[in-house]
């Protein structure tokens, strides 16, 4: 049955502890058997999140094949077909604004004729998008606004648009009918997610009855005939078996336990596995997808967290280096060499731009993520190595005053004394810098933003020193606001953790 909505409406269809121990070691047994589960699981529920999302688009192209309506087979992911049937006598022209897009103007989706005699309706069809909620205004072919309004339209949906008169011919009635229901795209994450929880419950409860005294005790009964047969065939030895002569060191050597940050690499981690899996799509879900200027995802935070990561772990690793006697001249070279081979990788990696044709010098793409990392490292790590600690185990022995919150500070003044003035240049800079044609301290994405006042402003400060620096053709080409901003300047520093897309 059709759902119709009323003018105006904001309407939402669519994306919707130990054992007991014993001479014969049996209490091992379980601990490793727990282990491995748990890696089974682990590994179980990736293997069901990846399948689950690649699963997506087919999904949605099986429930696509089994309506029976034609204009569904155009479709692609993150549309629907909308159809805008006008009972007036005059033409109509309708235009698209996202909720996304703060302050935007609205762009032209199409025109549509006006009744060619009564009875009669002036009909066409439009492909919009599904992600987020969109503004429709209908205005006449003299520009005089008829009606707005806001509608969410979901995946593959089959939606009508009709502008018609009411009883007062003056007043212009425009209401949207829902014709084909909409799939739901969420629901292979969802059983993914769903998968991956349940997984994970199993292996708590699993944890908890392995701790039951009952069950300690069966486990414990069955290790232990198994590790008495164990050591009698190690003992007597089996038919035929050769012992080895003896040697001097029959004790092997003490374990060296770990001075890695598990915190640390956890985190590292768990970006690693969001950065792969925005870069390969993310299921085409938009909250996997980089933002275009305002707002925050998922994917906007994988390059902070790898920042912060490699800031802590150049803190821990000088440290390190310096207790065990190495110099900090041999560090500062090794800090220098790293630096020039990762911006090296960063820009075979980002060159040639298949989307501007044959590579060349006059197009060379110079910034990247991988050379911010670089150039990121080369100075957070120059400026630990003028102050870091071979030692510290003086700060255990000193006794609690009101200034120990306080000792961070004091021991690494001058790092915070450099951080200080960076962080001053980059706020006047940002803040005071003047613009030709642009505000002091813009920052806004330019094109049709800001009611389109600055459309050649994009990225204020930060891309009008990139480009007056590196040149236009030696920057990024292809931000993600010139598909939502409608801009045509490139903007290489503001947001550099941007996909890089043809």
């Amino acid at each position: 049955m059709s759902k119709q909505g009323k003018v105006g409406s904001r309407l939402n269809y669519g994306k919707k502890s130990k054992y007991p121990s014993s001479g014969l070691g049996v209490q091992r047994g379980p601990l490793k058997e727990m282990t491995q589960s748990q890696k089974c699981m682990f590994s179980c529920a990736a293997i069901a999140l990846i399948v689950a999302v690649c699963v997506a688009p087919l999904t949605a192209e099986i429930t696509i094949s089994g309506f029976h309506h034609q204009k569904h087979k155009d479709l692609k992911m993150d549309e629907a077909l909308l159809t805008v049937s006008n009972e007036l006598d005059i033409g109509l022209v309708v235009s698209w604004k996202s909720e996304r897009c703060y302050q935007c103007l609205y762009q032209q989706l199409g025109a549509v004729p006006g009744a060619p005699s009564p009875g009669q309706l002036g009909s066409v069809d439009f492909v919009v998008s599904t992600q987020h909620e969109i503004t429709l205004q209908l205005n006449s072919t003299v520009n005089l606004q008829l009606c707005m309004v806001p509608f969410h339209f979901g995946e593959h949906g089959n939606y009508s648009l009709w502008v018609k008169n009411l009883n007062d011919s003056s007043v212009v009635n425009c209401s949207v009918v829902t014709d084909t229901e909409p799939t739901n795209s969420y629901i292979p994450i969802l059983v993914a997610f769903l998968i991956f929880g349940g997984l994970f419950l199993v292996s708590a409860i699993g944890r908890i009855i392995l701790r039951l005294d009952v069950v300690k005790s069966i486990l414990f009964r069955l290790g232990g005939s198994m590790e008495t047969e164990r050591l009698i065939n190690s003992e007597l030895g089996f038919p035929g078996r050769t012992v080895p002569p003896l040697t001097d060191n029959i004790l092997p050597p003490p374990p060296r336990p770990s001075k890695r940050l598990r915190s640390l690499d956890t985190f590292r981690g768990i970006s690693l596995i969001i950065m792969v899996f925005v870069n390969y799509g993310g299921g085409r879900y938009w909250f996997f997808r980089h933002e275009s200027w305002n707002g925050l995802t998922v994917a906007d935070l994988v390059f902070p967290w790898f920042v912060f990561i490699m800031g802590t772990s150049v803190a821990l690793s000088i440290n390190s280096l310096l207790c065990v006697g190495s110099s900090r001249g041999s560090l500062l070279r090794k800090v220098v060499w790293r630096s020039l081979q990762l911006f090296i990788i960063g820009v075979i990696i980002i060159n040639p731009s298949y989307c501007q044709g044959a590579l060349s010098w006059d197009n060379l793409r110079i910034p990247g993520v991988l050379q911010r990392l670089a150039w990121s490292y080369l100075v957070v790590a120059c400026l630990d190595l003028m102050v870091a600690k071979g030692h510290l185990d003086f700060l255990t022995t000193l006794p609690a005053t009101w200034w120990s919150p306080f000792l961070d500070i004091l021991m690494y003044w001058p790092v915070w004394l450099c951080m200080v003035f960076l962080e001053i240049i980059w706020l006047y800079l940002t803040f005071q810098l003047h613009v030709p044609g642009c505000p002091t301290g813009y920052l806004g994405p330019g094109g049709i933003g800001d009611m389109g006042l600055y459309a050649n402003c994009t990225g204020g400060a930060a891309g009008y020193i990139d480009r007056w620096l590196l040149g236009e053709n030696h920057i990024y080409q292809n931000p993600s606001s010139r598909v939502s901003e409608q801009n045509n300047i490139n903007i290489p520093a503001v947001f550099p953790w941007f996909h890089y897309e043809c």
